[in-house]
């Protein structure tokens, strides 16, 4: 009898059943560990299923491409995932349990609390989130006499300029947690970090008064599109 030849699909996809054992993403990450991952073998597997015709890698690689990347994935609102073919209420409430996951992992534990050797430590801390913001927010980095992280309290959401903010509102988050010294931090959401003049001058202000209540003013970060600027590298606003 003679062999016949199967036809398939030109966008026919292999289901994760068909893929040999150890080279699906769950058995690749218990034996090698989830740096081994890609982000979109790690997101299959919070998504856990397909959809017809498509095996759960490729639908995470349809999902990040669809809204930008990692960092699109985390601002897109559960509307926007569920819009995506394939991606129900069920993965949408998984995939934004893993973010806020990740976030409160950064501050849980006073014994293992992040400590701050270099603006670019700080900037970390708080550039996934803050550079996908569509208002400006500024925050603060509450750091004990060893530089580990207590709190990072949102002090204001808006347009920031001089009249808007008040030193002393800054200041009494810091001296409610009697604070050795903090880092402010605001966003562009325009995505240039560049500092304005006005960037300039509230950190003058900040600086002082900091000094007047000794507390101590290590730097003012502005957070733009995966870039950060440090005033206080810059020499600006700091004497």
């Amino acid at each position: 009898m003679a062999e016949q030849s199967v036809e398939r699909d030109v966008g026919y996809q292999p289901m994760i059943r068909d893929i040999p054992t150890s080279e699906r993403p769950r058995e690749r990450l218990a034996k090698y560990g989830a740096g081994a991952l890609s982000t979109a073998e790690l997101l299959a597997i919070l998504l856990r299923g397909g959809v017809q015709g498509e095996n759960v890698v490729n639908l995470a690689m349809r999902l990040l491409v669809q809204h930008g990347g990692l960092s699109g994935l985390a601002k897109s609102s559960a509307s926007e995932l569920e819009a995506t073919r394939g991606v129900g209420p069920a993965k949408v409430t998984q995939i934004k349990a893993a973010f806020e996951l990740g976030r409160r992992l950064l501050v849980e534990s006073p014994d293992e609390r992040p400590q701050i050797r270099s603006p670019a430590d700080a900037a970390n801390l708080l550039m996934l989130e803050m550079s996908l913001l569509d208002q400006e927010h500024l925050r603060l980095i509450l750091l004990d006499t060893k530089n580990r992280v207590l709190e990072i309290p949102t002090v204001y959401i808006g347009n920031l300029n001089t009249s808007v903010i008040r030193v002393g509102e800054l200041f009494r988050y810091a001296l409610r947690v009697n604070c050795a010294g903090i880092i402010v931090v605001h966003n562009h959401p325009s995505g240039d970090p560049s500092p304005s003049p006005e960037d300039v001058r509230v950190t003058e202000r900040i600086v002082e008064s900091g000094r007047l209540l000794d507390v101590d003013v290590l730097d003012h970060l502005i957070i733009g599109k995966q870039r950060f600027v440090s005033l206080k590298e810059r020499g600006l606003g700091f004497k």
